[in-house]
């Protein structure tokens, strides 16, 4: 059951900090110097990033985030990543870089530190992490703050569907409100055929179109509620018209060619 959103999220988002603080308190330890490409990465911050990992700043950090994942030894890698967690997710936190994170958390992935085969506790936290993640986008942020989001997430640990009924499970005006903006953002790109996953390449974004019309029932109620709200109304209609197979009653916004008019 996912927490309803009367609670502070950004105490909800510290207490998950301070659960992935305490669980990774004794990180686990490297046998070797850490071994990666050296054209990329310098022999003296592949140093610091095997020494200690409060020490390691964000431009490094950031920077092992985003490098590929075959630039580091294949068996030091998951251990890295389980070393820097805590500092991993204040950099993509409400107080870090503001960055898409959806890259960084997909490194996370089977191809990459093997999230779904750390131990039980660990992905326990960071779970809990990304719940809270979630839902201050749904609140505070974009629909492309909160789809990029998800994409790194789903990427982590194989799934969309867990994160889909999460979001649904939210409660409040405010995650209303959220779930509103998203469903009109996702519906109106499916019917331009426009959604897809930038780096979630086994990503299916079908599983989104599913689950659209599920929601449903929470939006009209929304609409009713907001009789002025043209996001919440134009959202009932691109769900409708994606469940009858239809085309978009919008016209494309991109590429189109704009008349002059003449002085």
């Amino acid at each position: 059951m996912s927490d309803p959103l009367d609670l502070d999220l950004y105490a909800m988002w510290r207490h998950a900090l301070a659960e992935a603080d305490r669980v990774f308190a004794s990180p686990p330890e490297l046998d070797r110097p850490v071994d990666g490409c050296t054209y990329c990465t310098p022999e003296s911050e592949l140093h610091i990033l095997g020494g200690d990992p409060a020490a390691v700043p964000d431009d490094l950090l950031g920077h092992f985030m985003r490098e590929v994942v075959s630039h580091w030894d294949a068996d030091q890698y998951p251990v890295l990543w389980r070393r820097l967690m805590p500092h991993a997710l204040r950099y993509w936190g409400p107080e870090g870089h503001g960055v898409d994170p959806s890259r960084e958390i997909g490194h996370l992935g089977q191809h990459g530190a093997k999230f779904v085969d750390w131990p039980a506790p660990e992905r326990a936290v960071v779970e809990q992490a990304f719940r809270a993640l979630l839902a201050l986008a749904l609140v505070d942020g974009t629909p492309g703050d909160i789809a990029e989001l998800l994409e790194g997430i789903a990427h982590a640990t194989g799934d969309l569907e867990p994160w889909l009924e999460h979001i649904a499970g939210l409660s409040g005006s405010e995650a209303d409100a959220g779930l509103v903006r998203l469903a009109f953002d996702w519906a109106t790109d499916l019917l331009w055929e426009e959604l897809q996953f930038t780096w979630w390449y086994d990503g299916d974004p079908q599983v989104i179109a599913a689950w659209l019309p599920t929601q449903r029932a929470r939006i009209a109620t929304f609409a009713t509620q907001h009789p002025r709200c043209k996001t919440a109304a134009d959202a009932l209609i691109a769900i409708d018209r994606l469940q009858a197979g239809g085309h978009s009653p919008w016209l494309y916004p991109y590429g189109m060619n704009v008349l002059r008019l003449a002085p």
